[in-house]
């Protein structure tokens, strides 16, 4: 079976940085891409980032490029999404979401993670 469990969000003031992590506790993390998701309050979900992977390959939302960035260690099964100049526009309840077996992200979603919520206060 394959786990997808975020940590790292809270609440965070405006303008400062957090870091959130994705832990898979299946076997097969190295051989697929991941992303993340977002979804603010009353709206719909919306994509953030991907990576491929081998993790040398990645794809930002526009409204996140510059201030977000995605990576992983696969030998530790860690995906992260690592976040500066935070907004307010940016508080969601963010997801992790693994691919099929492959290469590169194709926008389908084989598993997802549980949620984890992003605060940011003015």
């Amino acid at each position: 079976q394959v786990q997808l469990v975020e940590s790292g969000g809270g609440l965070v003031q405006a303008g400062g940085s957090l870091r959130l992590s994705c832990a898979d506790s299946g076997p097969t993390f190295d051989d697929r891409p991941m992303a993340w998701f977002r979804q603010a309050p009353g709206k719909e979900r919306e994509f953030v980032a991907s990576i491929n992977t081998a993790g040398d390959s990645t794809h930002l939302a526009d409204s996140v490029k510059g201030r977000f960035a995605i990576s992983r260690d696969n030998a530790k099964n860690i995906l992260y999404l690592n976040m500066i100049r935070l907004s307010q526009n940016d508080t969601a309840d963010y997801y992790c979401a693994l691919g099929p077996v492959g290469s590169y992200w194709s926008g389908r979603v084989y598993y997802w993670g549980q949620g984890i919520q992003v605060t940011v206060s003015s």
